[in-house]
């Protein structure tokens, strides 16, 4: 499984700070360590977890993730959810420039003639991605919501949901939509989503960032319901081994489905629209039409 020392040394270095960019934090940030001064970066909630904000967005803490987990004992979807309230909810994350706003594309395209769907993207600084779905007529415009999530992306699908979590109930209710598609801003490998936000979780990775990806584990490799591998048409380029990702994936994912892909060239999307469908008729007992 993953190496726990790169775990091990980002802990030492900052409190519950569980992604790569934990030295900004403790540069830029003003720890003020003695109670909650609003105009403080960074201070310690009532629950002892240190809490900040990036922005004047919504404070969150971040909780230590430990271990890159396992896929058969990662959180299972919700019982108790009421999909007439907020509909069977798709998150996709993965690092920045694997895909995922490609895939959001593709899933629209394949969907929305048979059901109703919605999208809410997120970015760091800007409205980008939710723009490109717009420019590309993924949906009709008014069905696809553009959030700022500031520096740490994660924290907005794993932490502080709220800032999904409004847009996904009001398009959810607009539209009276079968399927709602949120795609993470772009993050690190310790970015995963909480359940109260997923029902189903999709974590992409592309064969440009080598074969060792997959072994590097991250509770999106590791316990992602479906994880993508993109771009395999980039193999030979990079000198990347599929056989080696395929494998790796297999041991990091405890036999956990996986799916090569080439979204832009429509490779393997028929696959991973199987997939949803699947986990969706199964949450929400519908058929798929």
């Amino acid at each position: 499984m993953a190496s726990g020392g790169e775990h091990t040394h980002e802990h030492a270095h900052d409190h519950h700070h569980d992604h790569d960019h934990h030295h900004d934090h403790d540069h830029d940030h003003d720890h003020n360590h003695g109670g909650g001064d609003a105009s403080s970066m960074s201070w310690v909630g009532a629950d002892g977890k240190v809490y900040h904000s990036h922005d004047g967005l919504a404070p969150h803490s971040h909780e230590p993730i430990y271990s890159p987990g396992f896929f058969s004992r990662r959180a299972q979807p919700l019982i108790n959810r009421d999909f007439n309230e907020r509909a069977f909810t798709v998150g996709i994350g993965g690092p920045v420039g694997t895909g995922k706003t490609a895939l959001m594309l593709s899933l629209c395209q394949n969907l929305r003639n048979h059901y109703s769907l919605a999208a809410v993207t997120n970015d760091i600084f800007t409205k980008e991605d939710g723009e490109f779905l717009v420019k590309h007529k993924a949906l009709p415009e008014e069905r696809i919501r553009a959030v700022e999530t500031g520096g740490c992306p994660h924290a907005a699908i794993r932490e502080d949901i709220s800032i999904n979590l409004g847009p996904l109930e009001e398009l959810s209710n607009l539209y009276k939509a079968d399927l709602l598609l949120c795609e993470s801003g772009g993050d690190n490998l310790a970015a995963n989503f909480s359940r109260e936000l997923a029902d189903y979780i999709i974590y992409i990775i592309d064969v440009s960032g080598g074969d060792k990806i997959p072994r590097k584990g991250g509770p999106g490799i590791t316990q992602a319901d479906l994880l993508v591998i993109n771009k395999t048409d980039l193999a030979q380029a990079i000198g990347a081994d599929l056989a080696v990702m395929e494998r790796d994936a297999l041991r990091m994912r405890d036999g956990g489905p996986f799916v090569f892909a080439q979204v832009k060239h429509n490779i393997g999307v028929e696959e991973i629209v199987n997939h949803v469908l699947q986990a969706w008729e199964a949450a929400t007992g519908k058929k798929r039409r």
